[in-house]
């Protein structure tokens, strides 16, 4: 799924007169913006909670954020990014108020679809696995990933949605791939060995 996110480049995206009318306070607009990113923010938000009734508050949460800030977002800036910001500022709070994890305090830890029905199997369980390695990761790498491979946000989007200096950025997603492929690998060798 992460591959296949990554080079989807038709991601819908907001046009302007729809975050107008949405700052005009228009139910209309407003559906129409959470039916275009529904899909993408609350994978997004599952993938950093990994709780889906905390993706569903928070979700609702995002939305109504949205409506109380409509008036500050500036038309010079892309809608997803802004969108993203708010959940991302909302997971955060939630992580922080849940024991054991936060985006915060991680810094430091650490598919190709065959013709014939084996091929989609493996595929699958391939896709299975490395979603639960992914999901095993600390929260901010997670959303690191996810927002670069998921969401196919440029590494500059993710600085203005995490809040972080770019070179920080880099340094997460470099990090959670590294901390994947040393998971991966881990698995493989204990298959092996079974």
């Amino acid at each position: 799924m992460i591959y296949e996110a990554a080079i989807d480049e038709d991601f819908p995206l907001a046009e302007s007169d729809e975050v107008a009318a949405l700052g005009r306070r228009d139910p209309a607009a407003l559906a129409g913006l959470v039916e275009r990113y529904r899909h993408r923010l609350y994978r997004y938000l599952l993938r950093l909670v990994k709780e889906p009734a905390a993706a569903d508050d928070l979700f609702q949460q995002t939305w109504l954020n949205v409506v109380r800030q409509a008036g500050g977002f500036h038309a010079s800036a892309r809608f997803d990014t802004w969108l993203f910001s708010i959940a991302h500022n909302a997971a955060v709070d939630w992580l922080r108020r849940k024991s054991g994890e936060s985006l915060d305090e991680c810094e430091g830890r650490l598919a190709a679809a065959g013709p014939d029905a084996l091929a989609a199997a493996i595929s699958h369980e391939r896709a299975e696995i490395l979603a639960a390695e992914v999901g095993a990761l600390p929260a901010l790498y997670r959303e690191a990933l996810t927002l670069r491979f998921e969401e196919g946000m440029k590494l500059e989007e993710i600085a203005t949605v995490t809040g972080v200096p770019l070179s920080t950025v880099k340094s997460r997603v470099q990090r959670a791939l590294e901390g994947l492929r040393q998971r991966m690998a881990g698995r493989w060798r204990k298959e092996d060995l079974l």
